[in-house]
């Protein structure tokens, strides 16, 4: 029979690289920063060189930054960084001590170059909702954001803390506590993806009456408790720990995914687009009217694309979706919770 398709053979399973996170793609880093009073933070994605970009939206009540300029028909094909914030609209703000950080050092978008003129670094970001969590914004005119933006891209590092930290200090993974999750895949032919995702989900990423995770057919090893697949079930209209009283814009999971390959950006959105399936199989339910979930992509291009390209892209998505289901399982099972909330470990561990 004549195949319909040719393919590359496929390659072995993947696994976790050194650090299981995001950092285990060369060429980035990821600083944090939080303000325990007001229970809230930041977290940024730092490449070394101006990476390629995509990014999709999905939920209902999104906030972000910069979106618009990643369309693969415009002008810039490249970004300084990416930032996840907690703090609502207020959140946005982040971004401007990123930039002034990396303008003060000589990094951005040139158009043209002459002494006086600074560069125009282009950081796109998302928000999430975080200020009804009992934390203190009693901020008046000035909300820590690009205090916290400037702070977190100072720290950056290719280590750095999972759960109650960063943008996801302040999240809430339905009734449960939320935080910032990571995890990485580096296949058998060298392929490395890795994700990011700040959990503040109006869905639940658990099944109902278990402390099973919906990942939990992607984990690897023990990485979120190791409690196996058995008690995924779920009737209709039975969300189990979702939060029981949503607003719109008050929720919302954003994230990122990374690869080393060369991507244009055309493939960098389709990445984010395929990587969005993640937050489908980690939260039940998800993309509702209340979420502002964002999904951004970043290609290192520390590696060339294969021949085959479109199949090289449809490969890297599928590693970003599973990966990102595993990043945010991750999230909640590391995340504590302060006095009067519910954490993964408190309920089911």
């Amino acid at each position: 029979m004549r195949r319909l398709l040719s393919m590359p053979p496929m390659t072995q399973n993947a696994a976790p690289g050194p650090r299981n996170l995001i950092t285990d793609v060369p060429g980035l880093q990821v600083g944090q920063a939080h303000d325990e009073a007001a229970r809230t933070g930041v977290t940024v994605i730092l490449p070394d060189d101006r990476a390629v970009a995509g990014c999709d939206v999905r939920g209902g009540g999104p906030g972000t930054r910069e979106t618009d300029a990643l369309a693969p028909e415009n002008l810039v094909d490249a970004v300084d960084a990416v930032v996840l914030s907690g703090g609502s609209v207020y959140g946005l703000a982040a971004a401007d001590g990123v930039v002034a950080w990396l303008g003060a050092r000589g990094r951005g978008y040139g158009l043209v170059t002459s002494d006086g003129v600074p560069r125009s670094p282009v950081v796109p970001g998302a928000i999430l909702y975080d200020l009804a969590n009992g934390g203190d914004k009693r901020w008046g005119e000035e909300p820590p954001y690009r205090r916290l933006g400037r702070e977190a891209v100072e720290a950056a590092s290719t280590d750095f803390a999972l759960g109650t930290a960063g943008g996801g200090y302040g999240a809430m993974a339905g009734k449960l506590k939320g935080g910032a999750g990571s995890a990485s895949a580096v296949t058998a032919d060298g392929i490395t993806v890795g994700a990011l995702v700040l959990v503040n989900s109006f869905g639940s990423v658990v099944a109902p009456n278990s402390g099973t995770f919906w990942s939990a057919p992607y984990e690897m090893g023990a990485e979120f408790g190791g409690r196996g697949a058995g008690g995924l079930a779920a009737a209709g209209d039975d969300w189990g720990l979702a939060k029981s009283d949503p607003k719109a814009r008050m929720n919302t999971t954003i994230a990122c995914v990374a690869t080393d390959i060369a991507l244009t950006p055309a493939q960098a959105r389709r990445v984010a687009i395929m990587a969005q399936d993640g937050l489908a199989r980690a939260i039940r339910p998800v993309h509702a009217p209340f979420d502002g979930d964002v999904v951004f992509a970043l290609s290192t291009a520390r590696r060339p694309l294969p021949e085959a390209a479109d199949f090289a892209v449809a490969r890297i998505g599928a590693l970003a979706a599973d990966v990102l289901a595993r990043a945010v399982a991750r999230g909640v099972y590391e995340a504590r919770a302060w006095v009067g909330a519910e954490d993964w470990r408190s309920t089911f561990g």
